[in-house]
């Protein structure tokens, strides 16, 4: 039997129906100390020489850098729908239902792998490079072999050369939020929501999405009035325990300190209020749930006027309450506050009025909310507008300070996004991106949403890959695994390169000026470079890389000498 195995670039996505022969060798990358550095080995059964359908073998690492290396298997799930029909952009690797590669699980040495014949399969590498690691350059060899740990025959070897740069990625400075959906894990994983089941859940997702760059996070005050049909709950997820004294409101932070300690120790550092009124329009108030003559009961929801004086009496006082709690732990500044979800031009009016009822209390604090017209910020409605990111231009233009952006399942023509059926260099194009029009902050609604639209029903998200309606991968980066952890996506994993390559950016505009640095973008790709137009070939990507690090190189070793 002969088994073909290629190391290839992260950002390739290999089918089962593919030909190995079509995937390009990538036999070496540098890497920054503080780095997680990503390659593919791609692999398959050759039809030359074949002897059986599939085969069972094993992983081997051989590197000084073995104790660094973890591998996860990409696995393919079903996709029904890759884009919207009437989506003209051609920038998809397919646009046919079928499975496509997007799930990560993890691999050691005694786990099995199965090659078959002419099918396309490939395993994820990350080498995890400590600060402060010792410069150089590293052999990563990824042997299959017939016995556990290497023991048995080599049948095939996939040789790879790490170099490492002996200068720490800076820490994160972009703000990051993917949605955080506690009901979801909840009604998955079969638990009561805050037991202490539950809790376990959170913090292994927590550590999951810090891990890939996701430094803020949604923070259930109440729960969220995000993706709800009207007139419909999402179950109860609410942190702050809320008594009614008739004439005065009472509040109890005890599980919200739990999650900001826990999220905290997990590596968080902005929290993400969840929104104080409903989305598309703030017409209504959130779910919130209290305690009145004894009974834990439904104080407001969707029956409630958003402007509604007992609800904006409760909402002031709340507030207050919060805010003094926060500042008693050092975080009020930490918190990133909401209004509504995605007003319109027909919400201009509604969503003013829902913010004068808070507009004085959060003076001084960040307001954020996500919309796509620029007539929210220019009237003074919202300072720090999200806009998405096919309209970042426009605010851009009228002068944003502070500028964020959003994708979500609207933005599937010519800009980036994490669609499975997208090529994961459209993916980490946004690093650069973020780095040319020096973006503050990024939201994405979905890291683990597993519910259908409007929040109607449970979905297996190892089935039903689009949420019911929306482009397959819209909706969640991570899978559920069995023992309540995460199972990444080779896009989590893709976005968290594009992060350290802004990351690299930046340490390389400290050091040589973003004159050099934008020197190696548009003399990479000498075209208009815009949230539109960038190169579709994954090896600009890597190309550009190489430039910034070997920019970061060249300083260090000048500057010791």
């Amino acid at each position: 039997m002969e088994i073909i195995a290629k190391p290839i670039s992260s950002l390739e996505k290999c089918f089962l129906d593919e030909n190995i022969d079509s995937k390009r060798e990538i036999n070496s990358l540098s890497a920054l100390t503080g780095e997680t550095l990503c390659f593919q080995v791609a692999y398959t059964i050759s039809p030359n020489l074949p002897t059986a359908d599939c085969a069972v073998v094993y992983l081997h690492v051989d590197s000084p850098l073995k104790d660094l290396v973890k591998a996860s298997k990409i696995e393919s799930v079903p996709v029904r729908m890759p884009t919207y029909t009437a989506c003209k952009d051609e920038n998809y690797l397919r646009k046919t239902p079928g499975l496509y590669p997007d799930l990560m699980i993890p691999i050691g040495e005694t786990d099995e792998i199965y090659p078959m014949l002419s099918v396309l399969q490939s395993l994820w590498i990350d080498v995890e490079i400590p600060k402060g690691f010792a410069g150089g350059e590293y052999p990563v060899n990824i042997s299959f072999t017939t016995g556990e740990k290497g023991s048995g025959d080599t049948l095939a070897c996939a040789e790879f050369e790490v170099k490492v740069i002996p200068a720490d990625l800076p820490e994160q400075e972009l703000k990051f939020t993917q949605w955080f959906h506690c009901d979801c894990l909840a009604e998955y994983y079969g638990v009561d929501v805050f037991s202490e089941r539950h809790w376990e859940i959170i913090e292994n997702y927590m550590k999951c999405a810090a891990k890939n760059g996701m430094n803020a996070i949604l923070t259930p005050i109440f729960t969220p009035p995000l993706d709800t049909a009207i007139g419909k709950e999402r179950p109860t997820v609410q942190l702050v325990e809320v008594y009614d004294g008739s004439k005065k409101w009472g509040f109890d932070f005890t599980k919200l300190d739990r999650w900001l300690d826990l999220a905290q120790k997990c590596g968080i550092k902005y929290f993400e209020i969840s929104h104080f009124f409903t989305q598309w329009g703030a017409y209504h108030a959130p779910k919130v749930m209290g305690w009145r003559g004894g009974n834990y009961v439904r104080l407001f929801g969707w029956d409630t006027d958003a402007t509604s004086d007992e609800y904006t009496g409760f909402l002031r006082a709340f507030l207050r309450k919060f805010i003094e709690h926060m500042k008693s732990r050092g975080l009020d500044k930490n918190c990133l506050f909401h209004i509504s979800d995605e007003p319109g031009e027909s919400h201009i009016a509604s969503y003013a009025m829902a913010k004068a009822i808070v507009a004085d209390l959060l003076e001084g604090y960040t307001v954020i909310d996500a919309l796509s017209l620029v007539k929210f910020y220019q009237s003074g409605l919202v300072q720090t507008p999200i806009p998405s990111i096919n309209h970042l231009d426009e605010f851009i233009e009228a002068g944003v300070p502070e500028r964020w952006t959003y994708y979500c399942c609207g933005q599937h023509t010519d800009v980036s996004n994490r669609f499975i059926a997208m090529p994961l260099s459209r993916t980490r194009i946004i690093g650069t991106q973020f780095y040319k029009y020096s973006i503050v902050g990024f939201l994405q609604w979905g890291y683990n949403f597993w519910f259908s639209m409007g929040s109607q029903g449970r979905m297996n998200p190892f089935v039903t890959t689009d949420a019911g309606r929306v482009p397959a991968g819209d909706a969640y980066s991570v899978y559920p695994a069995p023992d309540g952890s995460a199972y990444e996506s080779i896009r989590i994993r893709s976005f968290h390169e594009a992060l350290c390559d802004l990351r690299a950016m930046q340490l390389c505009e400290k050091l040589c000026g973003r004159e050099a640095v934008m020197n190696a973008i548009e003399t990479t790709f000498p075209q208009p470079f815009d949230c539109k137009n960038y190169p579709q070939d994954g090896i600009y990507i890597l190309i550009l890389r190489n430039k910034i690090n070997a920019l970061i190189e060249n300083k260090i070793n000048n500057s010791e000498n």
